[in-house]
């Protein structure tokens, strides 16, 4: 993992909010040319990060997308290895001035504008994982395939009947602090990281909120939606990681916020 770039801000290099915790927005990217300033850009805007800090992992893009995501304002890490539990948790690591994570994708699906409303229940002391929920929200026409809505539709069921979380939409829009997503150990280094999140978060007894947001067409391209194959190895993935951890316990060394 190597970095780049610089931080964005006002220049204090505090990445803290005034009179509340540092903040860091980490955008997993792989050949995200076309969206990626847009989505820093977009997170620039946001109050919230106007001393925080942006971070995109470059997961081993061909297009010069961290070279544009650093130009935007953004800090740039470098992970080689392909996955997107990989960039996330790379992003994760980065961000050790941090005290809570957001975690987006750089498509610009997710908006930058939804930023507050996804904060709001753990700044708030209301929750421990908050996760935008696009059910909840609004779905633009063409944003997921039928494969990609039946697939989520169905995590979403598994993890009420196994876990009793109130799940709605596995969606990437999340925030939650660094020290209890560290504290879950996260091991599924390709597309089952977000549903490990919640079915993990769940069994240490984290608070889990929901928040309706806006889902919106990607640029460019998808890696694995726009095609049956790769949508089916992804649910695949994705339903398997549900299951897999239904006897998973924390350890007892581990913080649990409470």
């Amino acid at each position: 993992m190597t970095l780049a770039g610089h931080h964005a801000g006002d220049g204090t290099g505090s990445g803290q909010c005034p009179g509340g915790p540092r903040i860091a927005a980490v955008i997993p990217a792989l050949d995200e040319a076309l969206s990626i300033a847009r989505v820093v850009e977009g997170l620039r805007g946001q109050a919230l990060l106007a001393s925080g800090e942006i971070i995109v992992v470059d997961n081993g893009s061909a297009d010069g997308t961290g070279e544009i995501a650093c130009a935007a304002g953004a800090r740039v890490v470098r992970e080689e290895r392909r996955g997107y539990g990989y960039a996330c948790l790379a992003g994760v690591l980065a961000a050790r001035d941090s005290e809570v994570v957001v975690l987006l994708d750089g498509d610009a699906a997710d908006d930058p504008g939804d930023l507050p409303r996804v904060l709001e229940p753990l700044l708030g002391g209301e929750a421990d994982l908050v996760v935008g929920s696009r059910t909840l929200g609004s779905r633009a026409r063409g944003s997921m395939t039928w494969q990609q809505i039946f697939g989520n539709k169905l995590a979403a069921f598994l993890m009420r009947a196994l876990y009793g979380v109130r799940v709605s939409d596995v969606g990437p829009f999340r925030a939650i602090r660094r020290e209890d997503l560290l504290a879950l150990e996260m091991r599924e280094m390709t597309y089952g990281w977000p549903s490990e999140m919640i079915v993990k978060a769940a069994r240490a007894g984290y608070r889990y909120r929901e928040v309706p947001v806006r889902y919106h067409r990607r640029l460019g391209v998808s890696k694995v939606g726009d095609t049956l194959v790769g949508s089916l190895k992804v649910g695949r993935r994705i339903i398997s990681t549900v299951l897999r951890y239904s006897r998973w316990k924390p350890r007892k060394t581990a913080k649990v916020s409470r």
